[in-house]
């Protein structure tokens, strides 16, 4: 078979698993909106939005509040991310510019161990040791802030190796320019090796976010698990992902259409974040170069 028919096939096959990568995506949009029909039908989707508890099983005044679970959703999110990135860069700079060999290697290690450690062992670390903590500090432990710190641990391993690999594909080129032209290291670092590396940071930054927000076990295990704003980091909260796992196991047909609603609203919603930071970081990509 010639060079040229094996590039052919390689590209339609590649080319196909994308087309299936996306259809697949679209399926489970496709499933979700099918759950939620029955709600969206009914015509309670703005009641998601105005209502203000979260009772779809109260008989005498069912309520059907979305905004508190999302807003729970999004304050961890942004708090562990918040918690992760700074840690997880300044891991991945260590571990290429400063740290000795046999420290690199152990750190790279530790890391991929972390990254493997199954969600619901987390939790359990968190129930036993963060929650005793936050609640020496303010009652009643479970809380935003120790799902965020949980969730933090969980997001740290994703950024650092990404950031690790992208900084390790910065040219060795522009380095040793840089040595030569007499830039410390500190300077090298900022001004070049992370600028270099900023696609493959961000592209970390997006996979640690896109975790954060879906993630349930972590999170129904230390925040609480009460539908409500929060007034401070040590309030209980009750993400989304959290309320389609305690409940679909006993809703009924309309309280189960519910919990399609919400999964949908939040797909929607991730999407359409993590689509305009894809986007914004494409363009300042391009205005860069």
């Amino acid at each position: 078979m010639s060079r040229f028919r094996i590039d052919k096939a390689v590209e339609f096959v590649l080319g196909l698993l994308a087309i299936i990568s996306g259809g697949l995506v679209l399926l489970v949009v496709w499933f979700l909106f099918q759950g939620a029909k029955p709600a969206l039908d009914s015509g309670i989707l703005l009641r998601l939005f105005t209502d203000e508890f979260w009772q779809p099983g109260s008989a005498r005044d069912p309520q059907f509040a979305l905004v508190p679970m999302l807003v729970a959703s999004f304050l961890v999110t942004i708090l562990a991310t918040a918690l992760a990135v700074p840690v997880g860069i300044a891991g991945a700079v260590f571990h290429r510019f400063y740290a000795p060999g046999w420290i690199a290697k152990w750190n790279y290690r530790l890391m991929e161990l972390l990254a493997g450690i199954p969600s619901v062992v987390l939790g359990f670390w968190g129930l036993m040791v963060i929650v005793p903590i936050v609640n020496r500090f303010q009652p009643p432990g479970q809380s935003l802030l120790a799902a965020g710190l949980v969730l933090a641990l969980m997001l740290l391993p994703i950024v650092a190796l990404t950031s690790q690999a992208a900084l390790q594909s910065v040219p060795g080129e522009q380095l040793q320019a840089a040595a030569g032209l007499g830039i410390g290291r500190a300077r090298t670092v900022w001004c070049i090796a992370i600028p270099a590396a900023r696609g493959g940071i961000g592209s970390g930054i997006l996979l640690a976010l896109a975790r954060a927000i879906g993630e349930t076990l972590v999170v129904v295990m230390v925040c609480g698990n009460i539908a409500q704003i929060p007034d401070s980091i040590f309030d209980p909260v009750r993400p989304i992902t959290s309320t389609i796992a305690l409940e679909m196991g006993y809703a009924t047909a309309s309280h189960k259409a519910l919990l399609y609603a919400a999964g949908l609203v939040l797909v929607i919603l991730i999407g359409l974040l993590v689509g305009w930071l894809s986007f914004r970081r494409s363009g300042d990509h391009v205005a860069v170069n």
